[in-house]
């Protein structure tokens, strides 16, 4: 069991790893050992997920995700396939806690009375400037 967040845990068994060749940093090594990791996740289907939280957790991952609502994160970065695992994983988890944080609601508000007369005093301002600036009517 990976601990997410207090309330949220995830199975190892939900997490499918496969490892494919990296074209990052290994000069020649690169060219024998699959070092690169693709970890996918299926946060539609996931038991472990709240359904807010998945829905969340779908927007947050954008392109990354499959029509299926798999998230595939490939970490290729490190020269090491044990390091570039921890990536992967790593970088899911923040977008799971990131998902977890529930937004808060924005309350419109209305502007108070002294703010309206405040605009309306410096529009009567900038208007008496304005007009200053014209030629003199002919009386």
């Amino acid at each position: 069991m990976i601990q997410v967040t207090p309330s949220i845990t995830l199975d190892e068994s939900e997490l499918e790893e496969s490892f494919v060749r990296s074209s990052g940093p290994g000069g020649q090594h690169v060219n024998k050992v699959s070092s690169a990791v693709q970890l996918k996740f299926d946060a539609r289907r996931s038991p472990s997920l709240p359904n807010d939280v998945a829905i969340r957790l779908m927007k947050i991952a954008g392109s990354r995700l499959t029509q299926d609502g798999v998230i595939v994160i490939v970490a290729q970065a490190q020269r090491s396939q044990k390091r570039n695992r921890e990536e992967a994983l790593e970088r899911l988890l923040d977008m799971i806690r990131e998902a977890a944080v529930r937004p808060e609601i924005r309350r419109p508000t209305k502007p108070t009375k002294a703010s309206k007369e405040r605009r309306l005093q410096g529009k009567d301002r900038r208007s008496s400037i304005k007009s200053a600036r014209s030629k003199p009517g002919l009386d």
